[in-house]
């Protein structure tokens, strides 16, 4: 089991679909459900054997949590801060390209 390139705070986006996220939380592998893992198309299903993440994620459009495998995301670099509603229950100002926790974790 490798350990995670992507840390709590930072913000990430999907390599392939537009969104970008902020990382709430981090599953060493796979953690979702079978049913959801099999709704993925085959031919772009990722492995389930490496870091998944849990990121407050938005388009242009719309705000959700989205649950992606760490092959499927990259860096954010544009320094520009999300405006997801669930940010400011967990992290701090936007700052340094990233967000702080608010509290420790448990």
């Amino acid at each position: 089991m490798r350990s995670a390139k992507y840390n709590i705070g930072q913000v990430v986006r999907h390599r392939e679909h537009p969104f970008r996220g902020v990382v709430f939380d981090v599953d060493p592998q796979f953690a979702n459900t079978e049913e959801w893992y099999q709704s993925i198309p085959e031919d772009c299903r990722p492995s389930k054997d490496q870091p998944y993440y849990h990121l407050y994620a938005e388009t242009e459009a719309t705000y959700y949590v989205a649950y992606v495998s760490e092959q499927n995301l990259v860096p954010d670099h544009s320094g520009e801060p999300l405006a997801h509603p669930e940010l400011n229950s967990l992290f701090g100002e936007f700052a340094d390209g990233r967000y702080p926790m608010q509290h420790g974790l448990n």
